[in-house]
Parts: C-alpha cells; structure tokens; sequence
C-alpha cells in the first residue's frame, strides 16, 4: 500500500539545483513530488524502465548523475506490474484514474469506489472527505502503461491518459458471451466460448455453411416468454452464432433471423450470408454481412440488421393459427470482394 502527502515546495528565490526557474523549475518541483511518495527504493532495481525526456530533468542536470553532477538523474519510470500496483485502487484492483481520492494519512483509492466505502478509508478505516491526490495524478501524466490485456497478447505501451481509449478498442481484450437467455458475465477469447455455449448453455453446434432452422412456437401472438434459438455454425475455419427469436414492435409481435461472426468487424466483412423464409409460393429474403458479437445481440435486433418477419406474415407461412411452424434456410459463404450491400424482398 502505498501513501503521499503533498508536493515539497519550491521558493523560487532560491531557483533549483543546478540554477534556473520559471516553467523548468516548475516542472522539477513536480518530480520532486516523487520523493513523497512511500516507495522503497529497490522498488525500480531490475525492471525494464523507460526515459523521461530530458525536459522532465531539473534545470541544470545532466545526462547521468552518477559522476556527481548536480541535480536529480534522470528520472526513470517502470512501466511493468510495479508501476500498476502504485496505480491499482485497493478496493477494485483497477486502475484509478482522476479524480484519485486520498484520506488524511494518504491511502488513495478511485473515485468509482469511494461511494462504496461510505466515505471510510478501507485501508486505515479513516473518514475520507473530499481530498484529492493532486500529486499522484499529476505525477502519473509521465507514467508509461502496458495495455490491461498483456496477458491475452497485446504488446503495447502507452501514456497513462491515453491507456483507457486503447483498450475500449483492443483488439485483445476478451469477447462478451453472445448468449441472449439471460444476462451472463462470462467473457474470453473464441474458443473458450465456443466450448461455453455448448457446455453451460447446451448449444447446438453444426459443420458446414447450410442453414436449415425449424422454429415451433404455440400461441403466436404473444411474445411474452417468447422462446428463441440460439445455433452456432463452424465454417471456414470460423464460427458464427444464428439467432431466431420473437420480439414486439409497436403491438405487433415480430420474428428475427440473423447471424453474429464469432471474431472482430474487420474479419466479419470477409463473409456474407442469405437467410429466407417462405411458404405457400412466397418467400422473404435477407441477405448481409454477418455482425461481430463485439455488437450485442440487442444492438442487433434493435437495429433490425437480418431477416425480419412481421407477425401476421410469419402466420401466413406456417399456415397454422394456433402454433407457428417456421423453417429458416439459407447459407453463409466467404466473399473475397467487400460490397456493403444488403437487400431485403418479398418474391412471389
């Protein structure tokens, strides 16, 4: 656990070590604000470290203090596990970012946990109030971050404040389940979903691009409880997930079908699907590019990107007013020539 207390002052009448001042001086009083900080100093022996520039250096100070010049050396700054522990809040484990918030003997934590604690330090059980820790936010700007998914194969580094918007994006971090039953927290890479779904969910799982879905349902009109499918098709070396269920919009009771790639946007854009839907010597047809399940399965179906069939339509088809008796068909196939086209048609 690590505590701070405010940054040393800086008269400057007296300038800083090696002479100088105005916005140098500044900047050297700011790293002198290390020196608050609990930190033993073996804590930085072995690591891998990275520079700070030189004009993060006091005024004054060479290249390398260890032939006596004055002055601090130049600062060196982890950017491994240790420098993530002086960041991580005790309570989440996260990384905390401003507002950091600090009682009064200095033990910080973020601001998202801090109404948790009802307003008590979880380290020494102090009254928290509303103290900021300027110096650790401050000094934090010059701190260099592995990425949060290092472990799943992301080798970058990047700035403290720029850490956040890269992993929104990370092409490393972990996918959602795509299952739509109930809300489930699981997450990780595709084939520790792939063996999810079909473990703990009981999804079917079918080899080869030929879509061929029966979906039964009594009491047509009603959506409430509706049941829905969930199908997930191993093709090409990839895995998608089909989904079929009832939803209502407006009064109406309406069906979707509609197909998720099991891997990022950029790869879903490589494949293309048809799905149809039809009797009596009609057929409805949609034809797409399968979503990442990086898009919720909600998103999805709010945004009604598949094969829609509304209530009255899906009723004409099955023929049967008491239970609706539906077959999906179609196909999914790889497309080397990227076209963002998508139709959707009534054939008679």
């Amino acid at each position: 656990m690590y505590s701070f207390s405010s940054p040393l002052p800086y008269d400057p009448s007296h300038g800083s070590p090696g002479g100088g001042g105005g916005e140098k001086a500044s900047t050297w009083t700011l790293l002198r604000s290390l020196e608050c900080m609990s930190l033993s100093v073996d804590m930085l022996d072995g690591e891998k470290v990275a520079l700070v520039p030189n004009s993060l250096k006091p005024p004054g100070a060479g290249d390398d203090a260890a032939g006596g010049g004055s002055g601090l050396p130049a600062t060196q700054i982890t950017s491994n596990s240790r420098v993530n522990e002086l960041l991580e809040c005790p309570v989440c484990t996260n990384t905390m970012y401003p507002p950091i918030h600090q009682c009064r003997n200095g033990h910080t934590l973020c601001s998202s946990c801090k109404p948790r604690v009802q307003d008590q330090c979880p380290t020494c059980r102090q009254e928290l109030g509303d103290i900021r820790c300027l110096a650790l936010e401050k000094v934090a700007e010059f701190f260099e971050l592995p990425c949060k998914y290092l472990s799943l194969g992301c080798p970058e580094i990047f700035p403290y404040y720029n850490k956040l918007k890269h992993e929104a994006q990370c092409n490393f971090r972990p996918y959602n389940c795509p299952y739509a039953g109930w809300e489930c927290s699981v997450e990780g890479n595709i084939p520790f979903l792939v063996a999810h779904l079909r473990d703990d969910h009981k999804v079917d799982t079918h080899t080869g691009c030929t879509v061929n879905h029966r979906y039964v349902k009594p009491n047509p009109r009603e959506v409430e409880n509706a049941t829905w499918m969930l199908t997930i098709f191993h093709c090409f070396e990839q895995h998608f997930c089909m989904h079929f269920e009832a939803f209502q919009l407006g009064m109406a009771p309406v069906y979707i079908a509609f197909l998720q790639f099991m891997g990022d946007e950029n790869e879903a854009h490589n494949y293309r699907y048809r799905l149809e839907v039809g009797s009596n010597g009609r057929k409805l047809t949609w034809e797409g590019i399968p979503r990442s399940i990086r898009d919720s399965h909600q998103e999805v179906r709010d945004s009604h990107d598949g094969l829609i069939i509304p209530g009255n339509m899906a009723i004409f088809f099955s023929g049967n007013k008491k239970d609706l008796k539906l077959r999906v068909t179609g196909r999914i196939w790889k497309e080397e020539q990227h076209s963002d086209t998508a139709l959707s048609s009534v054939t008679p």
